[in-house]
């Protein structure tokens, strides 16, 4: 059997506020979650997100701690319909409070692209095509 890639995971300081981030880019995940430890939401094609809390982490990882803010090592992307719909979403979440890392551009590669960072300092991707 070959090995298959079925969820990402992400370690939060503050469960809450992260799901809250993540329920603005369309994710479904029910308000009950925002007390758990540790938290599942399918995705397109079946892959899922989880999250846990450092707390969770440190239960079953003693030596774990947690990464500096703004220097994450894995990042997402979310796609958007039309460069219009990414520059909507970074304003909205800026307006918000969330930290926009890059403000929306025209790439080299053909996409509109911008980068808010989720309340725990990951870079999350917005793009469309151009």
């Amino acid at each position: 059997m070959t090995p298959r890639l079925d969820l990402i995971g992400i370690v939060t300081a503050d469960m809450a506020a992260s799901l809250a981030f993540y329920r603005r880019l369309g994710l479904d995940i029910p308000a009950d979650a925002d007390t758990e430890a540790h938290v599942e939401a399918a995705g397109p094609g079946g892959l899922r997100l989880a999250w846990d809390t450092e707390e969770m982490v440190r239960s079953f990882d003693s030596d774990w701690s947690a990464p500096p803010h703004g220097a994450s090592r894995v990042g997402l992307a979310f796609a958007c319909d039309s460069p219009a719909e990414v520059d909507t979403v970074y304003g909205e979440l800026t307006d918000a409070g969330y930290e926009g890392r890059h403000a929306p551009w025209d790439a080299f590669w053909g996409q509109r692209y911008a980068v808010v960072l989720d309340p725990d300092g990951n870079g999350i991707d917005l793009f469309a095509s151009n």
